[in-house]
């Protein structure tokens, strides 16, 4: 049905760029053999002419891409300050960077796994990046429990306890529970019972809150997500794919 549908709205947009002159022309305000006859003069048409069906696929799909990003766009704009300074997220890179991005994640997305390695990367090549990890999880009780356990870590230990929690989690391959929880806390040196205790606190549950309501508000929902300053990527992006994207930052600015 879907690809019936896109068929039709490509047919519409072939005939606009095949017969504009012809569309100046009220069809309703044809009779019934008017409108039969246009219409077979514009079937032979396509049928002989299909490579303008894919043309107009081609014009569409970047017409519907053009119109999502603005729309993303106007999202980002919207939500800027929940983005970049929440006041609970945690930050890393250079705090004072001049680009700041923003990844919603969760620790069980095997592509928000893969990208880890990517934006160390990124972190490591240009020391001006700031980065913002919004604890997104989206994909089952583990998920939550493990986005728990990495905020209360923050709550109690601070922000190098909350990294090294996180970078464990991100490389975590079994399913987590509290007893994997509590050795995790242990192997790093951290008090577990505190951290255990804190997880499902009502300061845990209402940045969870805020930030999924967040997601909701921008139309994210799958991880990873990016917002470079004020765009959005959607999906795994590679670490030199991002840093082009912002040297073009930079130099539009300069």
């Amino acid at each position: 049905m879907i690809a019936l549908t896109r068929m039709a709205a490509a047919a519409a947009c072939a005939l606009s760029l095949s017969a504009p002159a012809a569309l100046a022309f009220d069809l309703s305000a044809m009779t019934a053999e008017e409108r039969d006859a246009f219409g077979a003069a514009v079937r032979s048409y396509l049928l002989e002419n299909p490579e303008v069906i894919l043309e107009a696929v081609d014009v569409l799909e970047d017409q519907q891409a053009s119109a999502e990003a603005a729309r993303d766009d106007a999202l980002v704009a919207a939500s800027l300050q929940e983005l970049q300074d929440d006041g609970y997220s945690w930050v890393g890179g250079n705090p004072d960077g001049d680009i700041t991005l923003v990844e919603f994640m969760d620790y069980r997305c095997g592509y928000c796994r893969r990208a880890a390695p990517e934006i160390e990367t990124l972190l490591a090549q240009d020391p001006n990046i700031r980065l913002v990890v919004k604890e997104f999880p989206i994909l089952g009780e583990a998920s939550v429990l493990s986005s728990r356990f990495a905020i209360a870590t923050k709550l109690e230990a601070g922000d190098a306890a909350y990294k090294e929690v996180h970078d464990t989690l991100m490389a975590y391959t079994s399913e987590p529970n509290e007893v994997a929880l509590r050795r995790m806390a242990e192997g790093l040196s951290l008090d577990a019972d505190a951290i255990l205790a804190r997880m499902d606190s009502a300061d845990v549950t209402e940045q969870l809150q805020r930030t999924r309501a967040l997601a909701q508000q921008l139309s994210i929902s799958g991880t990873p997500t990016f917002v470079l300053e004020d765009e959005m990527l959607r999906g795994f992006l590679p670490a030199d794919q991002l840093q082009l994207m912002i040297e073009e930052i930079r130099a539009a600015r300069s």
